[in-house]
This record gives structure tokens, sequence and C-alpha cells, in this order.
């Protein structure tokens, strides 16, 4: 079967895609364009073609203000092609006249004096070239016309000033647009509002050169200035497209008064032409046309309305024949075309794929270390005999090696001596082998040495022992540390994941959303879907920015989309157009199914300000609702330090995606390797996917939570033990569905133990929790504290914390609209 392609369109294809037709052109093409670049751009033929039009182009019939500030711009910006642009000039001029070639030459030589007296001074030659380019047209102007007259009046200082001014302010045009028209930029890179009006009159001065210019009364002038109208239209609409119809015009009106129409017909044409760019080419040519008759017809009704028609005809007949790649190519330097979102898109794709890339290697970095780590802190049984064989050979070396009977033991009796030996081992480390008598008699009997080896082991075994647990600390670290490491790599994985998302094929629904939106009367531009999992949807949708003005994405839009996909979608962000009449991209995605009301109440032992509980709610990045209490030993200002700093790293290392268990055991690690001193703190903590309320609750060290769930009460319980105490801790994790209106109460010991001559206290609890009249979390958290102080006589034994989670149905404010009715319709 052929394989689908641009270039298939038919069983033929096939033949042809196999054989060398198709590469072929497609080579020839390619060579052709390269060349072509080649002589444009780098033998400089732009450069010559745009001098030789400029040295001809003149305003007022004797004012000459473009040929020095180009040959100044290219001077400044690629002083390579400054002959080519000189003898440009030059040779431009004189197609005019002498005067003119005198005039251009006098100017240029004028603005190299003046250029090697200001090098003398600064370096910061580009920012002073516009004054050396009027001080050089003024003194050339004046020179000349004495040269010519003998003498020098008022009106050829004003003409002179007036013609220095000019070419000051183009020389500052030029050095913004001369580099665009003689350097590529790159695909990533756009034109600013400043460069497109520069370049435009750039353009618009390079046609003033073909003033004088006929094929059969035809002006080549109006043929191309209203062919650079319509590609501005079609490219840019009609903002662009009028604005050049007003530069060009403006500017062909001051070479010739005559044509001081112009600028209102290819004003007019652009913006006609703009209007009708859904018309695609011919609606744009179409524009031209209307324009051009109606402006012709009101300006001068003597005209030769058959002149202008057909100097239109050809400009459409050119701007038809134009490549579809070179408009293209054109719309990507312009902001607000779809050219030039597809080619900044394509862009930011790319640089993603870099990150990413980036990321991955990062996480396979980690990955290795991790498995690294755990390699080499893995011990295995065998291990363990190899070090107590080790242990012996250190014994025998220092006793058996210089015993007449060691041959005889190690050599025909090795496995009972062997036996023998790891039996004392073994003895010795129960502590028994002094109460064995039966057992030294036999080894005194076998060994001749019998009571120097089991002093030897007796001594040893200490220090044997003790490498051996710094050994199994060393390993627990290093597993801890491999598990961190593959914590990281696995974030960093997910991360990269999350850059990489491409988006599925879900064009059916996207047509369908398109559809509906349609028929609704919503205006969208078009529809990217790149999650529709349940729970996780993930819509990208870009409008009109004037559709947005008033909310009606959170309004709307969305509730439209909720009911569509039978599933609450919210508005999770806006990328707001940067130009006027511009697109705003707005992202939707599924809302929470599950919203936390909290109610916290906190007691510092003794009425003190300084409490050693701490406690922290937090909403993740994952969707996920997290509460936590941290009671650090004893009270005061220490045990507030200690629960805090606690909670601090908890909260740091859940944000960025880690594991909950990897992050209880790396705050343990952490704990304990930061300070020698005992350091031991509670930790209670409950993480709520907000999605479906599923919870999770890791208690070390903590008392049990209640979960009122109606006139039930769910007792929640752990058996670990608090951070800090051993270096490496066993993670136990509950889980528990939640459901709608459950009530959480998590607290601290000082509220669970705190009740006066009371001996079950969780009994005690349960039946105050089940009395509760209110479902409010604040009312409820300071209706148990007040509890436990009353049942103390007021006095607070203990610091004391209590929070309190209520589980609610999330109901966004704009909820769905209903379109299927619509669509019937």
């Amino acid at each position: 079967m052929p394989r689908p392609g641009r270039n298939n369109v038919g069983a033929g294809s096939e033949i042809l895609t196999m054989g060398r037709g198709p590469w072929t052109v497609s080579r020839w093409t390619s060579k052709l364009r390269t060349a072509a670049e080649h002589v444009f751009f780098r033998w400089g033929f732009v450069i010559v073609l745009i001098g030789f039009l400029l040295g001809r182009a003149y305003i007022l019939t004797n004012i000459l203000p473009f040929a020095l500030p180009f040959f100044a711009a290219v001077y400044v910006m690629k002083r390579d092609k400054m002959a080519l642009a000189f003898l440009a000039l030059i040779g431009g001029a004189f197609t005019v006249s002498f005067g003119n070639m005198v005039f251009t030459f006098a100017s240029i030589f004028t603005f190299f004096v003046y250029n090697i007296f200001f090098a003398r001074f600064t370096k910061k030659i580009v920012g002073l070239v516009p004054f050396q380019v009027f001080v050089s047209a003024l003194t050339a102007h004046l020179a000349v016309v004495y040269m010519q007259q003998g003498s020098v009046v008022l009106y050829d200082v004003f003409m002179s000033t007036v013609e220095a001014g000019l070419s000051f302010v183009l020389t500052m045009i030029f050095l913004q647009s001369v580099p665009l028209l003689s350097e590529r930029k790159g695909k990533q890179q756009s034109l600013e509002t400043e460069e497109i009006v520069c370049l435009i009159i750039l353009l618009a001065s390079i046609l003033t050169g073909t003033t004088d210019w006929f094929v059969r009364d035809m002006s080549i002038q109006h043929v191309f200035t209203r062919y650079l109208v319509l590609v501005a239209a079609f490219v840019a609409g009609a903002s662009i497209g009028s604005t050049v119809g007003v530069v060009t015009g403006l500017i062909l009106s001051l070479a010739n008064v005559a044509s001081l129409y112009q600028l209102s017909l290819l004003a007019f044409s652009g913006l006609l032409g703009g209007l009708l760019k859904e018309g695609k080419r011919i609606g744009v040519g179409l524009g031209l046309l209307i324009g051009t008759s109606l402006i012709t017809l009101y300006v001068d009704k003597k005209a030769d309305i058959a002149v202008t028609l057909l100097e239109s005809a050809v400009a459409i007949i050119m701007f038809l024949l134009t490549p579809r790649g070179l408009i293209d190519r054109l719309a990507r330097f312009v902001p607000g075309t779809q050219e030039h979102t597809a080619d900044q898109q394509q862009y930011l794709r790319r640089i993603r794929d870099v990150t990413s890339h980036k990321i991955s290697q990062f996480a396979n970095v980690f990955q290795a270390l991790s498995s690294s780590f755990a390699v080499y802190g893995y011990v295995e049984e065998q291990d363990a005999e190899k070090e107590a064989d080790l242990f012996l050979s250190g014994i025998t070396e220092k006793t058996c090696q210089t015993c007449f009977k060691r041959e005889q033991c190690w050599v025909n009796n090795f496995d009972r001596t062997y036996d023998y030996m790891r039996d004392i081992m073994k003895e010795t480390e129960e502590g028994t082998l002094s109460r064995n008598t039966k057992f030294q008699k036999e080894w005194n009997k076998y060994c001749v040495r019998g009571s120097r080896v089991t002093e030897l082991v007796e001594q040893e075994l200490a220090h044997f022992y003790h490498n051996q647990e710094l050994k199994r600390q060393m390993r627990d670290s290093r597993r801890l540390v491999a598990e961190q490491l593959m914590g990281v790599s696995k974030v960093m994985e997910d991360f990269a994941k999350e850059i990489q998302r491409e988006k599925e094929n879900h064009q059916a629904q996207e047509e369908q959303i398109m559809e509906a939106f349609h028929s609704f009367g919503i205006e969208v531009n078009h529809v990217d879907i790149y999650c529709l999992d349940q729970g996780n949807v993930d819509i990208e949708m870009t409008i009109p920015a004037a559709s947005n003005q008033r909310g009606e994405c959170e309004k709307i839009i969305a509730p439209m989309i909720s009911d569509i996909l039978n599933e609450t979608i919210i508005v999770k962000g806006y990328e707001d157009s940067q130009y006027p009449n511009g697109y705003t991209t707005i992202c939707f995605g599924s809302a929470k199914s599950f919203a936390i009301d909290t109610g916290i109440a906190t007691a510092a032992k003794g009425g003190g300000l300084v409490s050693g509980d701490s406690y922290s709610t937090m909403e993740l990045s994952m969707g996920k609702y997290a509460l936590a209490i941290s009671d650090g030993m004893g009270n005061g200002e220490r045990a507030h330090l200690e629960s805090k700093e606690t909670l601090k790293l908890l909260q740091k290392i859940l944000q960025s995606g880690i594991d909950e268990k990897i992050a209880i055991k790396s705050i343990n690690s952490i704990l304990s390797l930061r300070t020698t001193e005992e350091m031991f703190t509670t930790l209670d903590l409950a993480m709520i996917d907000l999605r479906d309320a599923s919870a999770k609750f890791l208690k070390i060290g903590s008392t049990p939570s209640f979960v009122k769930r109606g006139d039930r009460v769910i007792k929640i319980e752990g058996s670990n033990l608090p951070i800090g105490i051993l270096d490496d801790v066993d993670v136990d994790v509950i889980s528990e569905q939640l459901r709608q209106d459950d009530i959480l109460i998590m607290m601290s010991d000082g509220i669970f133990e705190g009740p006066k001559h009371v001996e079950n206290h969780e009994m005690w609890m349960k039946r105050k929790i089940k009395e509760l009249k209110t479902e409010d979390p604040q009312e409820i958290a300071d209706i148990l504290m007040e509890e436990v102080i009353r049942s103390r006589g007021g006095f607070i034994e203990d610091d004391m914390t209590v929070v309190v989670a209520q589980v609610k149905k999330n109901m966004p404010k704009w909820s769905t609209i209903p379109i299927m009715s619509k669509q019937a319709q």
C-alpha cells in the first residue's frame, strides 16, 4: 500500500517516491533557493538594487534626503558592502542628472571626513551617525550651491536645513530597516511595530526611485505600491494594510505633488483589502479594484480610469502569482498572524523538547546514583558469613599460627575446629560461655591454647560487633539515600513527561465542541484537547480577546464544556493577546470534586505564648490537600522549633512531588543527623485527594484521629515510633475512603490525653465527638479544646492542638449550561 503523505496522490505515487523524481525536484529547488539567497544576501545584490533606486529618489523636485542615510546605515551595519552601496548610489543619481551625482558624491565624501573627525573623540559611532549625516548633508548642500551659484542666500540655507533634517530622521529609520533586508532573521524572531513601520518607509522610499518609469502609460511606481499594499493587507489585515497605504502614499506625494491623491487611494484600498481578507487573494484584489476605482472617480473624473484599473490589474496579477511560501514566510515575521503564532509554537515546542530531554537526563543520573547506592548498600547473608570468617581468621592468626598442633587442627580436623570456634563466638555473644563448663572442658581438652583463644574472642568480639553496627548504619544510610535519589528521579521523570506531553488525537471531540459553540453564536478560533481523562481534563481554546472582557469564559464557555463532557470544568488560566484585536488563549481543566473546610484551635502549656505543637494545612500541586500536626519533645521554645522545623521540611518535600513515605524517611534522617542530642518529634499527617476524597494517614508516634460520619465515629490509629528515635523508620500508611460531609478530627496528645480522671481516653473522646451538635469545623475545634480545659479545672497541663477538616462537595460558581436543545434547533 502507498504511504500517505503530501507526495502521494495515488498508487503510482509510490513509484515516484521510490524513484529519484521527487527527490531530484526537491534537491534542485533547494539548490535554486540557496543560490538565490547567496546572490541576494552574500553578494549584496539587494544592497545594489536598493542603492540604485534610492540614488534616483528625490522629493519636491530638488531635495535628495535618501542617498546619504542609506549609505550611512550600510556603513554601520554592513561595512563589507559599503563599496557596492556607494557605486549603486552614484549610478542611480547619475541616471537622473549630473548634479544629483555631484551632490551624492559630495555628501558621502563629507560624511567620511566628519566620521574620521568624530572617531578621534568617541567609539560610540552608531549613536552619532544621525548627527554626522545631518552635518554632512547640510555642509555638502551649501558647498555645492556655493560652487554652482557663487553665493548662498537665505532660501538655500532653509532648504539645506530641511534636507539635512529629513536625512537625520531617515538615518534612524534606515538603521532599523536595512538589517531586515540584508540579513535573514531566525524563525523564532518577529518584527516589532517600530521595525515594521521603518521597513514600510524604506520600501516606500525605494519605490520613489521609480517615479518616472512608465510602460505604455502605466506607472511602475503605482503598480508596485499597490502590490505592496495587497501583500500587507493579505498578510496582516486591514490595520497594517491601511498603514502601508498611508505611509507609501505620503512619501510618493512628497516626491510628486500631483500624486497626492495616491495617499487616500492606497490607504482606502489597503483597508478594503484587509476587510475582504476572508475571501483569500481574490477578496483582497477585489478590495484594491474597488478602492482605486472610487478614489480615482472622486478625485479626478477626467483621469484615465482605464489606466488606473490596468495598473491595479497588473498589481493583482503579480499578487496572485506570488508563491504561497513567500507569503507564509513574510507572515511569520508579523505578530498576530496565524503563521507567526504557528512558528512561535514550533519554536516553543523545540525548546520544550530540549528542556524535557535535559530533565530526563538528570532523572537518569539520579536513578543511576540511586541504583549505585542500593547495590553497595545491599548485603546478603553470605556476606555476613564472610565477615564472621574474617573475624575468626584474625583470632587464629594471633593464637594458632605459632601452635605446634596447627596442622592437626586446621588441616586434618578443619570442620571440627571451625565448629568449635563458631560455638565459642556464639556462646560469647550470648554471654553463656562462662556458665557452660562442659563446653569449656571439651574445648580445653581439644585445644592446647583453649583459654587464650576464648579470652581473645571475648576481647575482640565487642569491637567486631561495633564495626558490624557501623557498617549496618552505613548500609541503612545508603539505602535511605538511594530511596531519596529514586524519589527525586521519579519526580523529575514525571515532570519531563508533563513537559513533553503531546496533544492526543481528539479531533472528533474538538469538532464537536467547535460546532456546539458556533451553533450557540460564540466565536471560537480553535480548540486543542490534550487530555480527556476523568478528573484530569486539559483543554486550550483560543477566542477573540473582546469575547472575554466580561468573564464569558467562566460564565458561559466553561459551563458549556461541562455539559458536553458531563464533568465540572473551570477556567485554569488566561494568556491575553499582546496585540489589539488579537486572540486570548484560555486553559480549561477539571474542577476538584471536593473541597476542605478547616478549623483550628491551639493552646500552650500553662497559657504561655509558645507552644511545642505546630500545625499546617497545605494544598499540594497534585490535587491533594494535606493536614499535619507535629508535637516536639517537651514544651517551650525548643519543642516549638523542633515541631515547626519538621512541618517546614515536610511541606517543602511534599510540594516537590516526592512520595509521602520517602518524605517521612527523609525528615527522620535529617533530624537524626542534624544533632547528637536527643531530638524526637511526632507527626500526624493526613493527605486527602480532592478528586475522590480518598485519604492516606501517616501517624508517626501520634495519637489517634477520628472521623465523624453522621452518628458514627471512626478511629484511625497507627503504631509508628516518633521521628528521630530510630535511624530507619518503617512507615505504615493507613488508607481510608472519606465521604461527603465527613468531619476529620486530628489532635495532639495534649487533647487526647488531657481530660483528668478519665481511664479510657478513646471512649471519652468518641463520646464527646458523637455528642457534637454542630458541623462547623471551627466550632468543633473550640468545643473540644474547651471540654479538655474544663476537665482540668481551667488549667492547661500540656500543649494542645486540634485540627478539624470537613469534606464538602465542590460546587463552582458557574455550573453548566445545556446546549443540546440549542443544537437540536
